[in-house]
């Protein structure tokens, strides 16, 4: 078939140079969410931990135990979740992609026509969408279908290992803030310090997943440290209340 161009627009075809077209997206993206989860997670979660204690004591060799002790655990806690949830994830897409080859061995005419429909759902003509489900078909028969069916890149499938490490290590840098910061100023300063320390770097850490995810930052940044401070107000107070009546 021949189409008619007249009418199309005399442009250069190729991608836009402001948006994310290039390849492995998908575990970039994959990386990044457990990469802010993990530091977001280290912060927040070990600056409540060395807040609640030392609101409760001002005995450094507590705060520290405490703090090393909930660092230890959150960063091999993620690394385990991240693994297991992202493996659950990969094995899916990989069944499906098993299936999807099946099917267009033991079915090609059934799965080209579905492919057609896809594209019909799209906006396209009958005779333009089974023109393209061909070419793409004839190119590459299962990223075609992979793609438009499942959403799935099969060249560019999550990886539980990445997110697991990615995750560690990111709850582990952000953990050792918050823990430095309380144990290494005088008992009369750790807290405030560490109050507006953890805020700070929530803040650049909610500004780094925005622009590395493409989003607002603003929306990020007052997520992060809106969520940090009510974390840790909480956290101190309950670590008071309790030393108060304890000790």
């Amino acid at each position: 078939m021949t189409t008619d161009t007249g009418d199309l627009p005399d442009l250069e075809v190729g991608p836009h140079d402001d948006e994310p077209h290039e390849s492995g997206i998908g575990n970039r993206l994959n990386w990044l969410r457990a990469g802010v989860l993990g530091a977001n997670d280290g912060i927040v979660s070990t600056a409540g931990i060395v807040m609640g204690v030392a609101g409760a004591t001002s005995d450094t060799n507590a705060i520290l135990v405490a703090g090393v002790a909930g660092l230890s655990a959150g960063a091999l806690s993620m690394a385990a979740g991240e693994y297991v949830s992202v493996s659950t994830q990969s094995d899916s897409e990989k069944a499906l992609l098993d299936k999807e080859r099946r099917e267009l061995v033991e079915e090609p005419e059934e799965e080209l026509a579905e492919l057609a429909d896809i594209y019909v759902q799209k906006g396209l003509s009958e005779e333009l969408a089974m023109q393209v489900a061909v070419e793409l078909t004839e190119h590459d028969a299962l990223r075609a279908h992979a793609e438009a069916e499942l959403g799935i890149d099969p060249d560019d499938l999550t990886n539980p290992w990445h997110a697991a490490w990615a995750s560690m290590l990111a709850f582990t840098v952000g953990a050792l803030l918050p823990l430095l910061t309380i144990t290494l100023f005088p008992d009369g300063s750790r807290v405030p310090v560490t109050v507006v320390a953890v805020l700070i770097a929530l803040g650049i850490a909610g500004w780094i997943s925005a622009k590395m995810g493409y989003g607002p930052w603003s929306r990020a940044v007052v997520r992060n440290v809106g969520g940090g401070a009510f974390a840790m107000a909480v956290t101190y107070a309950i670590g008071a209340l309790l030393g108060t009546h304890v000790g």
